[in-house]
């Protein structure tokens, strides 16, 4: 049994720490804001989606971020060029990174390297969902509104079905099961498409997908942990790391110095300013995403199956009593402002697809920072510093993958070896 610190009460973090209690350690999460899951954890797409597991970074992604930059309401958006007078040398250093983040992005646009990285991911995804159907099957009093219903991939015209031959040729290389559906056949397998103003070309149905609130799921866990004698210092914030003999000796924080004999970093986008001093460099970017979540008014007219506009790279899912629309990548730093042009967008993609469905005009917007790495793969385990281990870079997966990531590790903490092959998945990659 150990002391065991984790840094980060996101759906990451509250993982980590929750099988890490299950192995009998004595846990403390230290978490910055007030309560959990109030930062990339709180308004997600809530997609549980394996299927979709893999790295942005892929053959053809340059020109096609490059026609985006072109388009009004492109779903990806980026800026190189700082503004020097407006800019504080902290914000030069940072702008930097971000050009490093994408040289080595580019890097990874090979349909080798885009391979290899999508099979590290799908191989992360399954692990984890086997994990939180786990969870949910040991009877833990958690409600999150999950579901396993698939997910239903949509394109509005002929133009959008060209690409399906690609789509399904990659989901066959990585053992992933499908079903192509007409537009009528899309309709019938989701009823609430009947109402819809945008066309239905067709769909490809991808059963092992599910949906469900990820903030619902941090906040039930976290409260149960505490039950079970997890301790939780909310609104304390991490200042810096302190080591000792190739070791961490304590972490400083707004309340003093903290202590144990191991220590789990679950930051997010932070991590990488906490780990700089201590010579680790780690590659991890953060990538902006909106939601709008409305209350349903119609429950007929609203869809149960998660949907995936793929011309629009737009998903909606039904949350319980509320319809979340959720998309949109801008690599633009770490600002939170949100852009009213970003959420009416989403609202006219949602209602073109179920315009009686929810409440729009009562819709709460969210932006979020997604914590990207350049080739895809989160970043996993030991650290060159012996009681130090990293649960981080889940880019926009971390959701689908949180639940493997914490076990394994939990696993790497207890001295264990893990159920699925590291290889990819540490910081060494970065060496």
């Amino acid at each position: 049994m150990m002391r065991v610190l984790v840094l980060g009460a996101g759906v990451a973090g509250m993982t980590a720490a929750y099988y890490l209690w299950r192995d009998g350690h004595v846990v403390t999460v230290v978490e910055r804001q007030a309560g959990p899951a109030r930062e990339t954890s709180f308004g997600n797409a809530g997609g549980l989606c394996p299927s979709f597991a893999g790295p942005w970074a892929a053959p053809g992604m340059v020109a096609k971020v490059l026609r985006m930059a072109l388009q009004r309401n492109a779903p990806i958006r980026f800026s190189l060029a700082p503004r020097p007078r407006k800019l504080a040398w902290l914000a030069w250093l940072a702008w930097l990174a971000w050009l490093a983040w994408l040289a080595r992005w580019l890097g990874e646009c090979s349909a080798e390297r885009f391979r290899v990285n999508k099979l590290r991911m799908q191989r992360v995804a399954h692990y984890s969902q086997a994990c939180l159907r786990e969870i949910a099957a040991a009877g833990l009093p958690i409600s999150f509104d999950f579901h396993q219903d698939g997910t239903l991939q949509l394109f509005r015209g002929e133009a959008d079905l060209k690409a399906v031959p690609n789509i399904t040729r990659a989901l066959d290389e990585f053992e992933v099961p499908w079903q192509f559906l007409s537009g009528a056949e899309a309709a019938a397998r989701e009823p609430a498409l009947a109402g819809a103003g945008a066309p239905v070309a067709g769909g490809l149905f991808l059963p092992l997908d599910g949906s469900g609130d990820c903030y619902k799921f941090v906040c039930g866990m976290g409260a149960w942990l505490a039950g079970q004698g997890v301790a939780f210092r909310y609104g304390c914030t991490v200042a810096s790391l302190a080591q000792a003999g190739g070791a961490i000796a304590g972490v400083h924080t707004d309340q003093g110095l903290l202590q144990a004999d191991a220590y789990v970093i679950a930051l997010g986008g932070s991590t990488p300013f906490l780990l700089r001093p201590l010579g680790l460099k780690l590659p991890i970017y953060p990538v902006k995403g909106y939601s709008i979540t409305a209350p349903i008014a119609d429950e007929a007219r609203a869809p149960r199956t998660a949907i995936m506009d793929e011309y629009n790279k737009v998903m909606i899912s039904r949350l319980g009593p509320r319809l979340r629309a959720a998309g949109m990548a801008e690599l633009k730093g770490y600002g939170l402002a949100i852009d009213p042009g970003r959420v009416a967008f989403l609202k006219r993609v949602v209602r073109e697809w179920f315009p009686q469905g929810a409440d729009y005009d009562a819709a709460q917007a969210w932006a979020g920072l997604r914590p990207m790495t350049p080739d895809g793969p989160a970043i996993l385990g030991p650290t060159r510093y012996a009681n130090l281990y990293l649960n981080c870079g889940h880019g926009s997966n971390g959701w689908t993958q949180a639940c493997g990531t914490g076990r394994i590790v939990a696993d790497i903490v207890a001295g264990r070896t893990p159920q699925i092959d590291l290889d990819g998945l540490t910081a060494d990659r970065y060496t």
